[in-house]
């Protein structure tokens, strides 16, 4: 005969001490559903202390939803249709805080009633760990679908290359989830397979991550610009086995760039014609002009009798000078627009440049605000390029310039009655004054329109955005 059976308070004890050390949190519960017995891992998991959690019921611990799932099942171990069940469920902690734990229940048949036994083991970190990797992968899935990307791996041994569903809304055709590496690499553009390849070639375990940039052919005609980003693993020998990655559509991004280069090729080519035209004014004109002075000076008459009348001429050719220097200098920067403001700015320089050229200007304006120059600069440089191609290109003699101010922005409208031309023909020519005109525009977040047509005069139509209001405020103060 045992120890325990010749003495039931040993076996007590025994099973007393088990209940009281146990990690796992168990419950002594009647038919009721009325706590008898906790034990310390309970009330720890909990927050409450033996007394308290004999005082509630079993429904008390979790929210309704939670708590009327276990009650239907406990009400089945009453009636004795099962004696035995399990579920997770969230219970409230002291705190109000929600846990989760993993109920066991069984029906212990006692005298001189049956009694019900729980066991709730700590699930919390467990779930959290779920819930956060169920909200990963859908942050993965819908940066998928917004961003155009998708995930990949390759199995080096089976030589399969797996791709997720969203490669469809990638690449913009149907094709298989599962090929193999040479199928993946065949799709490439030929100019961009060696790169790819060798990315992957260069792959260590001490330099596992590669990133490629890569064109794929969806069509004979089309392509679609990709970047892969890819870790690989490898075995105890330094061998590939595996790679994952996830690969991105960057095609917009790659025409921005295109665009970005043709737009900054396009100004400088610009910027050297400015210069080239300078340098000729300079050359051709001042440069000559110069010449002439110098040899006209030589051959001045040394009888002083004669030699006032030519003075005269020659200080006048030299006043003539002077003021053409001090055109092309205005139309480099024009100090006006500093000293007078833009509208008086730009006022100013239209009388100059209608007297250089012959022509006439009507300028109005019902601009009372003050612009600023960042504003003001893009305007003024539109309104010289615009007088420009009037004095060459319109056979016109007399432009209108009209500045207002909208509510929200400043409209500028060039136009005179002239030739005109054919403004998409010019923009394919790429257009150089065309092109800096929009560029300027675009910077201050305004709109260019050009109306023109072969011997229907030209306008152009400015908008900036501009708050009349906080431009005055800023004025008076």
């Amino acid at each position: 005969m045992s120890e325990a059976a010749e003495n039931p308070a040993l076996d007590t004890r025994f099973f007393r001490d088990v209940f009281n050390a146990s990690p796992i949190g168990i419950v002594v519960e009647n038919l009721d559903g009325q706590p008898l017995f906790v034990n310390p891992a309970f009330c720890s998991f909990l927050g409450f202390s033996e007394e308290e959690l004999r005082g509630k019921h079993c429904v008390d611990f979790s929210p309704p939803e939670d708590a009327e799932r276990d009650w239907v099942l406990f009400q089945q171990l009453r009636t004795g249709s099962i004696d035995h069940y399990q579920l997770e469920k969230r219970y409230f902690r002291r705190d109000r805080s929600l846990v989760w734990g993993r109920l066991s229940i069984s029906l212990l048949k006692a005298r001189p009633s049956p009694l019900v036994i729980a066991m709730v083991e700590d699930i919390t970190d467990k779930k959290t760990g779920q819930q956060a990797l169920r909200e990963s992968e859908q942050r993965f899935r819908l940066a998928a679908q917004a961003g155009k990307m998708y995930s990949f791996e390759w199995d080096v041994m089976t030589d399969v290359v797996q791709r997720s569903a969203e490669h469809v809304e990638v690449l913009g055709v149907t094709g298989p989830l599962r090929l193999t590496r040479q199928q993946f690499v065949e799709k490439i553009h030929p100019d961009d397979r060696a790169r790819f390849i060798a990315s992957i070639a260069g792959l260590t375990p001490e330099s596992p991550i590669a990133e490629v940039t890569y064109r794929v052919l969806v069509s004979h005609a089309d392509t679609v610009w990709l970047k892969s980003s890819g870790r690989g693993f490898f075995d105890e020998q330094g061998k590939l086995v595996r790679l994952i990655g996830m690969v991105a559509d960057i095609s917009d991004l790659k025409r921005a760039e295109d665009a970005a280069s043709a737009m900054t090729r396009t100004l400088i080519k610009a910027q050297e014609q400015e210069r080239s035209r300078i340098g000729r004014e300079l050359h051709d004109d001042i440069g000559q002009q110069l010449a002439m002075l110098a040899i006209e000076i030589e051959q001045l008459p040394e009888n002083p009798s004669g030699m006032e009348s030519r003075v005269q001429e020659l200080r006048t050719r030299i006043t003539e000078i002077a003021n053409n220097v001090q055109a092309i200098s205005h139309d480099l920067h024009s100090s006006k627009l500093e000293y007078l403001g833009v509208v008086a700015g730009m006022k100013s320089w239209c009388k100059d440049f209608a007297e250089r050229h012959k022509m006439e200007i009507d300028f109005e304006s019902d601009v009372y605000s003050v612009l600023p120059l960042e504003v003001g600069l893009p305007l003024f440089r539109v309104l010289q390029e615009g007088l420009h191609n009037a004095s060459k290109h319109s056979g016109v003699r007399r432009v209108e310039v009209k500045l207002r101010a909208q509510a929200r922005e400043i409209d500028l409208v060039v136009s005179d009655l002239g030739r005109g031309f054919d403004v998409e023909a010019e923009m394919k020519g790429k257009g150089l004054g065309l092109t800096s005109m929009l560029e300027r525009i675009r910077l201050v977040n305004g709109t260019i329109t050009i109306d023109s047509k072969p011997m229907g005069g030209t306008t152009i139509y400015v908008h900036v955005p501009f708050k009349s209001e906080e431009f005055s405020q800023r004025a008076v103060g």
